[in-house]
């Protein structure tokens, strides 16, 4: 296995491992529920107009559910890991180097989420609002360059998609993997490629909608590093539709 395949497996270890620290600690586990569950409530206040306008909507949704979502996905995970030998083989290198960089997302949000939920006040001096105890254990994580690199890895996975929007041959391609892909436990991972290069063609040009992206998330970090609630933060957020 190449050395993207290896990058790819150890990704998928360190995101089990944090799994693993949250079974072995129910009221961590709980924890960071809390925390993933906040995280999809921001992203839908921030992108509330991004997710009801017809050309962006599809693919504000497609981050909210695929890249921020609050679901379990420690089952796909575990499968896929026994699928990278296949994965690396079967698909396109750019796709593959995609699927990495995925991976390295995936892995620096769950450290983070970990890090938040071991930072989360206690249920029993819970504020009022909900976005003052995000804001406070943000900055008790800290780490400035670690949120700066998941807004970069975020936008890495957006533009790759747009770029094979404009590659027909590469897309006609993935459409004949269908099979392959399910026969070799890859079935998860096509959906996610396939919804993705559907979203970003429809888009007719993501650009525009990643920068908005970056805008809004960079200016999010700034606010809740300066000592802003959640809330406040969200709602001073620049580039409303």
């Amino acid at each position: 296995m190449n050395a993207t395949g290896i990058a790819i497996l150890e990704h998928l270890r360190a995101v089990e491992a944090e799994r693993a620290a949250r079974r072995s600690d129910p009221a961590l586990g709980a924890a960071c529920l809390v925390v993933k569950e906040r995280q999809h409530e921001r992203f839908v206040a921030c992108y509330s107009d991004v997710l009801a306008t017809p050309r962006w909507g599809d693919a504000a949704r497609f981050f909210l559910e695929d890249l921020y979502g609050p679901g379990d996905f420690s089952r796909r995970d575990s499968e896929f890991a026994r699928v990278v030998p296949s994965l690396v083989r079967l698909f396109p290198t750019g796709i593959v180097q995609t699927v990495a960089t995925l991976g390295e997302l995936h892995a620096l949000s769950e450290r983070l989420d970990t890090a938040m939920a071991r930072a989360w006040p206690d249920p029993a001096d819970r504020a009022d609002d909900w976005g003052v105890d995000y804001g406070h254990a943000w900055r008790a994580v800290g780490q400035p360059e670690a949120r700066q690199r998941q807004i970069a890895l975020m936008l890495d996975v957006g533009r790759a998609l747009d770029r094979y929007t404009r590659n027909p041959v590469l897309r006609h391609s993935l459409r004949l993997m269908r099979g392959p892909a399910q026969v070799a436990g890859l079935g998860e991972l096509q959906s996610f490629l396939e919804n993705g290069f559907d979203t970003f063609s429809a888009m007719k040009g993501a650009e525009p909608f990643l920068g908005m992206i970056a805008q809004r998330e960079s200016s999010l970090v700034s606010r809740l590093f300066a000592g802003q609630s959640m809330t406040v933060a969200v709602k001073g957020l620049p580039g409303r539709l």
